[in-house]
């Protein structure tokens, strides 16, 4: 594998890249008009403009990139996270012009990428599962008497859904048929499939997921758990490693499920392995992800593995180099994504230009980004800036190192999610581990940024007004100096 093509762009474009060079491997970027400037560009090897700046016009172009890949003889391609990265027929085009594509199968893509499908295969493996149906419901009547016998509250969930889309929480029988049909509705309008089925309500859950390795040789493992209950509208905003909560037993039950989930679809590649975990520490398979996570920085800092690097070992067909039992948790690891986002306006995306970029640095602190001072935050893509990893001994240290980074980060331009993480961090819920995926619904309001905004400007009101009085008086105590100096030498030139 000489040549590799990432079909990405920003921060994932520029982190595989870096693995890439290390391995002594060309890379190809592709971008869009409005990413003629990105770092990821200049950083490749050889760079390809793909199309106008929409999605759908550049990044989502299969059969224009895999004509890029056949025209400056790439080997292979490394899809990131988002846009084709879990794409089956991508894959399977992929697979056809003869390119190895860098992840699982096609065919794994199809069972793992439909809640129902990848449902049936955990179950032939005893995997704990959220009751509910075990299929998609195919009429009004039937969903009802599923949901009485499921119980309430329970969801309405999209097969083909994700980020929360297609889902509708249900209290009671009265309210069964407006939210199956809407989300049959908005499941149809994201997915194109309507598609919907039936889960229990789970009250206060928390979501652990757990990454996993396989070769092509049958050798899976799973490198511990992610925590990644801090959310905002269905998305994850704060994650860690591992979890404050999961003891070596319940760590080594859902290390087990989550390998068991990748034999049950022949998984090649690095997958995560989503769970639910309830109250009473009972997990749930809620889905498998069959690509790299944003968040995967955190384990690579408690495992010491570079995960990229061991995507492309995979790919070219080697074993991997490591068992379970060479595993081990290294300290613990934090994640915030920075978001170009006002979180005292609803997490509404903001634009703009970068006018001051300085990122935060010292020991245990990595940035990943795709940003440099100057540049604007295009309107057309996820208005994640960079994701910035800490590291430390324990929890503690990891936290306290995080606020100090957040500190440390100068963004001005557009409004960031820096001050909800810092926020979060500072919570006793947070810093208890006491917390759950209601987090922000319980705890969060913009009005807490919004005073503890207007509290700085008062303090940093009042410091000015004290450095500008002690300059005055500085001043004052200097000119009556001057002023006598003055009258003493004049009183000596007259007596001389």
């Amino acid at each position: 594998m000489q040549k590799i093509l990432v079909a990405n762009r920003g921060e994932i474009a520029l982190r595989v890249m870096r693995t890439c060079k290390e391995m002594g491997i060309k890379t190809v970027a592709i971008y869009s008009e409005a990413d003629r400037n990105a770092p990821f560009v200049s950083y490749a090897d050889e760079a390809v403009c793909i199309g106008p700046a929409p999605s759908s016009e550049s990044y989502l172009k299969m059969d224009r990139i895999i004509e890029i890949c056949k025209k400056l003889k790439v080997d292979a391609i490394h899809p990131g996270y988002g846009f084709l990265s879990e794409n089956a027929v991508f894959a399977q085009k992929v697979k056809e012009a003869g390119i190895t594509f860098i992840g699982p199968s096609p065919e794994a893509m199809d069972m793992m990428g439909d809640k129902l499908s990848a449902k049936a295969a955990a179950k032939k493996y005893n995997i704990p599962l959220v009751p509910g149906s075990d299929g998609a419901i195919t009429s009004l009547e039937e969903g009802k008497k599923i949901a009485e016998k499921t119980g309430f509250p329970l969801l309405i969930k999209a097969s083909a859904g994700g980020g929360g889309k297609g889902m509708r929480i249900v209290n009671e029988i009265s309210e069964f048929e407006e939210g199956m049909q809407r989300a049959v509705s908005e499941a149809l309008s994201a997915f194109g499939d309507g598609a919907v089925f039936i889960e229990r309500y789970v009250a206060g859950p928390r979501h652990i997921e757990i990454q996993v390795l396989a070769d092509m040789h049958g050798n899976i493992v799973y490198l511990f758990e992610r925590e990644c209950s801090v959310q905002r509208r269905h998305q994850k905003v704060i994650e860690e490693a591992p979890s404050s909560v999961l003891t070596p037993e319940i760590r080594a039950a859902m290390g087990k499920c989550a390998v068991d989930v990748a034999k049950a679809c022949n998984y090649v590649g690095a997958g995560t392995v989503e769970f639910l975990l309830d109250e009473n520490k009972n997990f749930y398979f809620l889905e498998m992800n069959t690509r790299l996570q944003v968040e995967h920085p955190v384990t690579e800092l408690i495992t010491g593995i570079d995960l990229v690097r061991e995507q492309i070992n995979i790919a070219r067909g080697e074993r991997l180099s490591f068992t379970q039992q060479d595993l081990k948790i290294n300290g613990h690891a934090l994640e915030i994504r920075v978001y170009a986002e006002d979180p005292t306006n609803n997490f509404l995306p903001d634009i703009g230009k970068l006018k001051t970029y300085r990122r935060p640095q010292g020991l245990g602190v990595r940035v990943d980004d795709g940003f440099e001072e100057g540049m604007d935050i295009p309107i057309y893509y996820d208005p994640m800036i960079a994701k910035l990893i800490t590291h430390g001994k324990d929890r503690e240290e990891a936290i306290s190192r995080m606020l100090r980074a957040i500190k440390d980060y100068k963004i001005t331009g557009v409004e960031t999610t820096l001050s909800f993480c810092s926020f979060v961090l500072n919570h006793p819920a947070f810093t208890s581990g006491n917390f759950d995926t209601h987090f922000v619904k319980k705890y969060f309001t913009p009005e807490v940024l919004k005073k503890s905004s207007e509290e700085e400007e008062r303090m940093a009101a009042l410091f000015a007004a004290k450095l500008f009085s002690e300059k005055q008086k500085t001043a004052n105590a200097l000119q009556q100096e001057s002023t006598s100096l003055c009258s003493s030498k004049w009183r000596e030139n007259r007596l001389a």
